[in-house]
């Protein structure tokens, strides 16, 4: 059996919540999963994210959420000086999207920390 951190575990989970929300809601999702298994292009589909930017030489990745939130937000993946560095950026759209913003705020730790370690 494959060993697991409890971050990635936790991040899996509350990821698949989060797929099951935006449905609910009318989003696209977790259904759409991955455009290509083995690259990411510019316009790819990744879950409920589009691929804005994907430059393996450089070291960059930038994804755009394209779930249905209060707001807009990117991910971005980006190695600098042999670390990995990852910045999420949420632009809130009016009271209900800080309102968002503040209640999924506890959980970024978890989702995010959980990535980290999936990707390494």
């Amino acid at each position: 059996m494959e060993y697991r951190g409890l971050g990635e575990v936790c991040c899996k989970f509350l990821w698949k919540i989060r797929g099951y929300r935006d449905k609910l809601f009318g989003g696209v999702g977790l259904r759409r999963g991955r455009t290509n298994d083995t690259k990411l292009e510019t316009g790819a589909a990744l879950d409920f994210w589009r691929v804005l930017y994907a430059n393996k030489s450089v070291g960059r990745l930038l994804l755009f959420a394209e779930m249905k939130l209060p707001g807009e937000a990117w991910l971005e993946f980006e190695f600098k000086e042999n670390k990995l560095i990852q910045t999420a950026t949420f632009r809130p759209h009016g009271i209900l999207g800080r309102l968002y913003w503040y209640a999924v705020l506890p959980f970024h730790g978890i989702v995010f920390n959980g990535m980290i370690e999936t990707v390494h």
